[in-house]
């Protein structure tokens, strides 16, 4: 049996993302999520910078990214905070969409 890695929490933002999208869609990113926390695949999981991270999640020709961090204050528990979600448009993620991402994990750990 393989055991997950880390466990994953949504802030408000990711979980508004999620909303939005078909069930089929959310489905899928469920399923990539789920399957990253297993194995080690840049293609479902990508380090951005020293501190966030991108699941990548690839759906009827839209490229669907959650961004997120890690949270390792707690060594049983090692968590992945997904702070929000777009639909990628242009080839790198936005440096707007990592300044977002920090900003939310700032605030996750002020207020955790």
């Amino acid at each position: 049996m393989i055991v997950d890695k880390f466990e994953i929490e949504l802030l408000e933002d990711a979980r508004e993302f999620l909303r939005t999208l078909d069930k089929k869609a959310r489905y899928k990113i469920i399923f990539n999520i789920d399957k990253s926390k297993k194995v080690n695949d840049p293609e479902l999981f990508k380090k951005l910078d020293n501190e966030i991270w991108e699941f990548r999640i690839k759906y009827q020709k839209q490229q669907l990214r959650l961004l997120g961090f890690w949270d390792k204050r707690n060594s049983e528990n090692i968590l992945v905070i997904c702070t929000h979600g777009f639909i990628k448009k242009t080839q790198k993620v936005t440096k707007q969409e990592i300044e977002k991402a920090k900003r939310l994990m700032k605030l996750y750990f002020e207020t955790y």
